[in-house]
């Protein structure tokens, strides 16, 4: 699975701001609405149930929520940076700026945990992320986010 095949340029807000992980959970909820056609308040619900099990902020500034949500055909995402960081409990105790939300259809399994694993690898590299931090439009973000790296070492 390719980031291209689920990571739409209508689902990239380039520039954000939100005061507190919450805040940033509802304006992900937004994004997702405008560009799924499914409500708000039921992709907020069921993010925020999936951070009752334990903070989806990774480190290095990054956070990458995930929600299954009914409605949904395919693997989805959304990909949020925030002008100023906030307190997201991640692993490493540090401010997430840099948010990559994943939706999956209900019925996806390894699909969901594959599309994970790959989000994550991704923004564990730390050039990608200072172009990220970077780029300046919702296209630059895109382009760098779907270009085919080579693998590197876990």
């Amino acid at each position: 699975m390719q980031i291209g095949e689920i990571l739409d340029r209508a689902a990239i807000a380039a520039r954000a701001a939100a005061p507190n992980k919450r805040k940033v959970l509802a304006l992900v909820a937004e994004v997702a609405a405008r560009n799924f056609g499914i409500d708000a308040g039921v992709i907020l619900d069921a993010l925020a149930e999936r951070e009752l099990a334990g903070s989806t902020g990774v480190g290095y500034g990054v956070a990458a929520p995930h929600a299954r949500l009914d409605g949904l055909t395919r693997m989805r995402g959304v990909f949020i940076r925030l002008d100023q960081p906030v307190d997201f409990d991640a692993v490493d105790d540090q401010p997430v700026d840099l948010i990559f939300a994943l939706f999956a259809p209900p019925s996806a399994s390894t699909e969901h945990l594959r599309a994970l694993a790959r989000v994550s690898r991704l923004l564990r590299q730390g050039e990608l992320r200072d172009h990220l931090r970077k780029a300046r439009t919702a296209d630059a973000i895109h382009a760098l986010l779907v270009q085919e790296r080579p693998s590197a070492a876990a």
